[in-house]
């Protein structure tokens, strides 16, 4: 399903004594988070935060949240999930949000009355992501997803296709 506003991570403390934050990215590197000059506070976009700047640092990102100028003031966002806005980013061609692809129907590509399960997680591994499947009889297959085995994801009707390799489902 198409979301809106989508989680890119969580105030995990603070950094310094200037009112920065560290955030925990839940996308994919602290890297990522430095394309946003606004941020969200709620999944609807209610409550915004204008970001004075953002850095990477090891795993997280330092934020400066205009009006955050004290440890307190940090303090006092620790926990909070932050949200971006999916139109401020326009993603290449075969790519999706985790979170858009998390509940999708599983569907062969070349006979769409098999159904595999349901997308349930997703993990990045160095070579390729893996898709956790929760199978209509409660196992979980996973499946590695490349380009040879997910032929095309539409996430505003909370489907993916897949073509999978020999051997995957045959115990499900």
């Amino acid at each position: 399903m198409i979301k809106e506003y989508l989680e890119i991570g969580q105030i995990v403390s603070t950094h310094g004594i200037k009112g920065e934050v560290r955030l925990n990215p839940w996308c994919d590197s602290p890297e990522f988070v430095k394309k946003f000059k606004t941020l969200y506070r709620d999944e609807k976009g209610i409550n915004s935060f204008k970001i004075a700047s953002c850095r990477p640092h090891g795993n997280v990102a330092v934020l400066k949240i205009e009006g955050v100028d004290t440890v307190e003031d940090a303090q006092k966002l620790r926990n909070t999930v932050l949200y971006m806005k999916r139109t401020d980013v326009n993603l290449p061609q075969g790519r999706w949000f985790v979170s858009e692809l998390i509940g999708c129907k599983v569907l062969d590509y070349d006979d769409n009355s098999i159904c595999y399960g349901k997308i349930k997680d997703i993990e990045s591994y160095t070579a390729n992501d893996v898709w956790f499947i929760e199978a209509p009889d409660g196992k979980e297959v996973l499946i590695p997803a490349i380009k040879d085995v997910v032929i095309e994801c539409d996430v505003a009707n909370d489907v993916a296709y897949i073509r999978p390799l020999r051997g995957l489902f045959d115990e499900v």
